[in-house]
C-alpha cells in the first residue's frame, strides 16, 4: 500500500510503499476511504507533541470499510463502514476507565501517534474503538466529525448551559459546533485571527451573532467560551470576556504558555478548565446527534500525495472548515 510517513519531526512526510498491516485478535483491517487532517496532526509533525512512535503514519479522523476481522472481534462485519478517532485504546481497568473517563487513562494509545493512522490506503484499528457512521454522511463529509466533531462536542458540553458562547479559533471544530449551538438556539460569538475577514464572514454565514478578531471585544458579556486555537494568550482574553461564573474551556491537546494575569480576571467564580481527548460515549452520543441536526461539514479534499500541502495550508489558515485526504 501507499502511505505518507513521518520519519522525523519537523520534516515533510514521505510517500512510502509498505506492506498492508495485519490485524491482531482484537483489531480490524480497514480500507481507508477518507482521513481528515487535524491540528493535532500538525502538532505531531511540527514536534509540539514529542512522543510519537517513529516512523509513523499520521491521521486520526479515518473513514473506511472493514476488509477483515481479527478472530476475537464481534459486533462488526466485513464491508461495514466505520470511523476511527484519536483515542485508539485504553487499559480498561484503571480508575479512570472504570469511571467512564478512558480519555484520561495513563495507558491510553492514540491513532496516528503511538500507532499508524489513516494517511494511507489501509490501516488497522482496535474494533472496540471503531464507530459505525450515519448513512447520511459521505466519506468525505464524515471524516471531520471524528475529531473536530467529537473532541469539540466534549468541550461544548461544558458550556451547553450557556446562552452566549464565544468560540476562539474558528476552524474545523468551531464550524461544526456552531451548528450544534444554533440548533439549541444559543448565540455564538466567533473570534478569529485578527484581520481574517474571510473566516469572520464564514462564521456569520453559519449563524454567528457576531464575528471579529481575537483582540476585539464581543458586544455582550459571554456566559462561556471555548478556545480551539493553540495560543495561550487567548486564556486571559477569554477570562475578561466572560461574565461572573463564566467558564473558559481549553479544547486543544497543545497550547503555548498562558501568560500571567491579574487575579481580578478570575475572581467572581470564573473557571478555566481543559478537555482531554474523547471517550467512546462521546462518539455514541454525538454522531447520531450530528445526523439529526443535521451538521454539515465544509471540507477541502486533497489526494494522499498532497498531504504536506494540506498540512501547510492548515498551518497557515488558507481555508475555512476542514481538510480531508482521499487515498
Amino acid at each position: 500500500m501507499r502511505a505518507m510517513v513521518l520519519r522525523q519531526q519537523k520534516q515533510p512526510l514521505v510517500m512510502t510503499d509498505m506492506p498492508i498491516p495485519m490485524p491482531t485478535d482484537s483489531q480490524v483491517l480497514i480500507r481507508v476511504n477518507a482521513c481528515g487532517i487535524c491540528r493535532t496532526d500538525l502538532h505531531v509533525v511540527d514536534g509540539d507533541l514529542q512522543e510519537p512512535s517513529l516512523p509513523l503514519v499520521p491521521g486520526h479522523q479515518i473513514v473506511g470499510e472493514i476488509v477483515s476481522l481479527g478472530p476475537a472481534v464481534s459486533g462488526l462485519h466485513t464491508g461495514q463502514r466505520v470511523g476511527v478517532p484519536w483515542l485508539g485504546g485504553s487499559c480498561g481497568h484503571c480508575d479512570y476507565c472504570r469511571r467512564g473517563k478512558e480519555n484520561l487513562c495513563d495507558e491510553a494509545r492514540y491513532t496516528g501517534y503511538q500507532f499508524d493512522g489513516g494517511f494511507a490506503q489501509y490501516t488497522v484499528a482496535e474494533a472496540a474503538y471503531c464507530f459505525p457512521l450515519p448513512d447520511s454522511y459521505s466519506d468525505l463529509q464524515a471524516a471531520p466529525l471524528l475529531c473536530a466533531g467529537l473532541i469539540g462536542y466534549r468541550a461544548y458540553r461544558l458550556v451547553q448551559h450557556c446562552q452566549h458562547i464565544g468560540l476562539y479559533g474558528f476552524g474545523a471544530a468551531a464550524h461544526i459546533l456552531i451548528q450544534v449551538a444554533r440548533h439549541y438556539q444559543q448565540e455564538v460569538y466567533a473570534f478569529t485571527r485578527d484581520g481574517d475577514l474571510e473566516a469572520q464572514d464564514f462564521a456569520r454565514s453559519l449563524g454567528a451573532r457576531w464575528a471579529g478578531g481575537s483582540s476585539e471585544t464581543a458586544p455582550v458579556p459571554l456566559d462561556g467560551a471555548i478556545i480551539f486555537a493553540p495560543a495561550g494568550e487567548l486564556v486571559p482574553r477569554a477570562l475578561k470576556a466572560v461574565r461572573k461564573a463564566g467558564r473558559v474551556v481549553c479544547a486543544g491537546i497543545h497550547m503555548s504558555d498562558i501568560p500571567s494575569f491579574p487575579y481580578a480576571s478570575l475572581w467572581g467564580e470564573r473557571e478555566i478548565c481543559s478537555v482531554a481527548n474523547l471517550t467512546r460515549a462521546d462518539g455514541e452520543e454525538f454522531l447520531p446527534l450530528a445526523a439529526t441536526i443535521p451538521v454539515k461539514t465544509t471540507v477541502h479534499p486533497y489526494p494522499l500525495e498532497q498531504a504536506n500541502q494540506a498540512l501547510d495550508d492548515l498551518r497557515l489558515g488558507r481555508f475555512n472548515g476542514a481538510a480531508v485526504l482521499l487515498p
